[in-house]
């Protein structure tokens, strides 16, 4: 299905980086499939969990070699057609086919994303508008923009910044607040799905300073986000339960819904909807109250 070839070295930088992204990545898809998941049978010693090298290279129908290359960093030549039959064999979704032919450098390097783009007035009325659903801007590093009145009341916004100066993170203080003050009352949940996220995004910007910066900011501050950033694991932002709870209101389950905004490149509006009527009413409460007196922000 292709030919072998390895290229020249490349210079120090984002594309060893990448490189060394996509070995992880491929070693972590490769652990998670059983043999008995594809049609194999298990075999009578394993040392690792998953398929071993030379059957992805069977199933994808690709030379064990040139397989073991592509999973070691090395710098070869991979086709769209070859990385798609990759893909299948190791029975990735969407999002990890995506983030596969990212870290292959199969789709344009993006511009480096701006630590705060401009926000037009408009998307200040819209947030606005939106009360009293709590609503914010958010990028995909989890940089929170701009917000509006109930946002800031359902969780304050003391120590949302990772130092001075740094834009207000929702990750990093969802990552640090103490179980006293997180307003986030199903966290075990929803910081894997973050941090999955965030791999995702960080797929096409590595190598960039602003975004190594950001995960090594949170890899020394949080031995937890180590360890789910070591699962290479990678999802899109999309519609789920959230557990929010509120010194005055009691409990609130709200449901996060994602809006893209062309104009400003991978930003969007987040706005929690009341998932019954017994959660509008508290909602509906916010912009009368003062901030909601946690000390940190809960997740975005």
């Amino acid at each position: 299905m292709t030919v072998l070839e390895e290229l020249p070295a490349a210079a120090p930088g984002g594309r060893d980086r990448r490189r060394s992204e996509l070995a992880r990545f491929l070693k972590a898809c490769r652990a998670r499939v059983t043999p008995e998941e594809v049609g194999l049978p298990p075999g009578l010693r394993r040392r690792t969990p998953g398929l071993r090298r030379e059957e992805v290279a069977q199933l994808a129908g690709v030379g064990v070699t040139w397989y073991t290359w592509l999973e070691q960093g090395r710098p070869i030549n991979a086709s769209e057609q070859v990385l798609l039959a990759v893909a299948r064999a190791l029975r990735l979704d969407g999002t990890e086919r995506e983030h596969l032919f990212r870290l292959a450098g199969m789709s344009p390097s993006p511009h480096a994303q701006p630590a705060a783009p401009e926000l037009s007035p408009s998307i200040r009325v819209i947030l606005d508008s939106l009360a009293p659903l709590p609503a914010a801007v958010s990028n995909t590093r989890f940089d929170v923009l701009s917000y509006n009145g109930p946002y800031r009341s359902l969780f304050g916004t003391e120590r949302m910044r990772p130092s001075r100066g740094a834009a207000f993170n929702s990750l990093w203080c969802m990552l640090t607040a103490p179980p006293c003050c997180n307003p986030c009352g199903n966290r075990d949940e929803a910081l894997p799905r973050m941090v999955a996220v965030l791999r995702s995004a960080y797929g096409k910007h590595v190598g960039e300073p602003a975004w190594e910066e950001h995960v090594q900011r949170l890899s020394a501050r949080s031995a937890l986000f180590r360890e789910l950033w070591d699962r290479q694991e990678v999802a899109p932002p999309e519609t789920w339960l959230r557990l929010f709870r509120h010194p005055r209101l009691g409990v609130l389950r709200l449901n996060a819904t994602y809006l893209t905004m062309p104009g400003v490149p991978e930003c969007y509006i987040v706005v929690y909807v009341p998932a019954s009527p017994e959660d509008q009413e508290r909602v509906e409460q916010l912009d009368s109250l003062p901030p909601g007196g946690w000390t940190h922000i809960c997740e975005l």
